[in-house]
């Protein structure tokens, strides 16, 4: 990243739990906004389903409070009233990391996984927003590097398979994540095409195209049900306000 982008950097390295959680707030924003602003047992919910997470985490509320009070501090995310009282969260990320909305999703997807294939990326974060082709994403990915918000931990030169993290960790962190990326074993393409690809890579970044459908739909059921999860605390916090 060039002396300008530094210059202009408007947000900070987070920690796994920052990322975690800001990663379910911009998710539910995008997918269940009915429901957003978040309360802290909705964000609770969303941090520890076992759907599209990695690696599931088993959050209470304390925890959660924590990690928004840090967040706030930060200046990325924001508390706000809800009906009855209830204190509701939000975040700030559009101006915190300066991005528009379908690089937000990206961003999102990979706070809540960690690397990925860009194939995989592009069927996960097309639950928040559309992604056409994979070229579409890759057009937003270079955008997101040039600010620092991506990285790639494939060697340059690798076209099948490439893996891309987010470059919001802590410096140490990000220096862990790429030597474990590096320790992968190469894997290759088809026998007429030798371009090494490294990292972890799936069978539908080189599959027929119904594969990548079969993960786009994996991905839509796992926002399926991490809403429904949602709508349960949503509901039982409603009962209990009501004192039912």
């Amino acid at each position: 990243m060039s002396p300008e982008s530094n210059a202009e950097k408007t947000w900070v390295p987070l920690n796994p739990r920052e990322r975690r959680v800001l990663g379910v707030l911009v998710e539910k924003a995008k997918t269940t906004p009915e429901y957003y602003p978040l309360t802290v047992a909705a964000i609770v919910t969303g941090s520890n389903q076992k759907s599209n997470r990695d690696p599931i985490t088993n959050y209470d509320a304390d925890d959660v409070e924590e990690i928004l009070q840090g967040l706030r501090k930060k200046g990325a995310v924001v508390m706000v009233e809800g009906g009855g009282r209830v204190v509701r969260w939000k975040h700030t990320l559009y101006d915190w990391l300066k991005v528009t909305k379908v690089e937000l999703a990206v961003i999102a997807e990979l706070l809540l996984r960690g690397p990925q294939t860009e194939g995989d990326l592009r069927a996960r974060a097309s639950r928040m927003e559309p992604f056409p082709d994979l070229p579409a994403l890759q057009t937003v990915l270079e955008s997101l590097t040039a600010k620092g918000l991506v990285v790639y931990l494939s060697p340059p030169g690798v076209k099948r398979g490439v893996v891309v993290t987010h470059g919001i960790y802590p410096p140490e962190e990000l220096e862990r994540v790429r030597h474990a990326s590096a320790q992968q074993p190469v894997a290759y393409g088809d026998e007429d095409d030798r371009t090494p690809r490294a990292g972890v890579v799936r069978a539908e970044s080189h599959a027929p195209g119904w594969i990548a459908e079969v993960t786009a739909l994996r991905a839509e059921l796992d926002a399926v049900r991490g809403t429904v999860q949602a709508l349960e605390t949503e509901l039982r916090e409603l009962k209990k306000a009501l004192g039912v």
